[in-house]
């Protein structure tokens, strides 16, 4: 970041950047352990992703404030002004990705006892770990300003939705051939289709990157597969 005159200034921003970065980590944190409570039936770790996910509600609210009184205090232009604004647009995607963690946690809870075939709950397994990678990288992105890595998170969006749609098909393969695999499988999907859109906050928060460092925003349009169900999820 430059240096002002006024070095509150740069304190003010850098506190911004601490708190996305606390913000972010709780984020990969709950992603992460609401899969691995998904994939080990683990009941007692999802109830604690639904209680951490009031952190990330609570960061995200700090970040609002500071921000908010940012501007009013230094009437930020240019570069600093982007800064603010990007903390704001992460803080949310930020806030988004929790909330579908928060939601596949909910998901193992529904699931107690229910019959789950190995298989199937990898291949929710397999997404999830693509769209993990691709969160670290884009936060990592952001601290670092590194537009060059913003942009290749932004351009693997595709690889996601095509994971996506292959489980989509897979699942209801299983659900068509046993119908007591139906509300497992269904679980799953609404599983599935939260990673898949929390894949799609990386994506967004690649976006804020290159548009932090450039002033201007990506012009292509995103590198999207077709969704079998586009609509599908909480």
């Amino acid at each position: 970041m430059t240096e002002h005159i006024v070095s509150s200034f740069d304190d003010d921003l850098n506190a911004l950047s601490d708190k996305l970065a606390e913000m972010g980590g709780l984020c990969e944190k709950l992603v992460g352990e609401s899969v691995e409570a998904l994939i080990k039936r683990d009941i007692p770790l999802a109830r604690r992703v639904i209680e951490w996910d009031r952190s990330i509600d609570r960061l995200q609210h700090e970040i609002e404030e500071s921000s908010i009184r940012t501007i009013a205090r230094r009437a930020p232009v240019a570069i600093d002004l982007r800064e603010v604004i990007a903390a704001l647009r992460i803080a949310n995607d930020l806030e988004r990705i929790g909330d579908l963690a928060k939601n596949i946690a909910k998901r193992v809870v529904a699931l107690d006892g229910q019959f789950q075939p190995p298989k199937l709950a990898g291949g929710v397994a397999h997404i999830a770990d693509l769209t993990l990678a691709q969160l670290k990288e884009v936060l990592d992105a952001y601290t670092r300003r590194d537009e060059t890595r913003a942009v290749e998170v932004w351009n693997k969006d595709g690889e996601i939705d095509a994971l996506y749609n292959s489980l989509f098909r897979e699942l209801l393969t299983y659900m068509m051939e046993d119908p007591r695999n139906i509300g497992f499988c269904a679980h799953l999907l609404f599983c599935a289709k939260n990673i898949e859109r929390i894949g799609d906050h990386a994506t967004n928060i690649a976006e804020t990157v290159y548009y932090v460092v450039n002033g201007a925003a990506l012009t292509d349009d995103r590198p999207k597969a077709d969704l079998m169900s586009a609509e599908l999820g909480d």
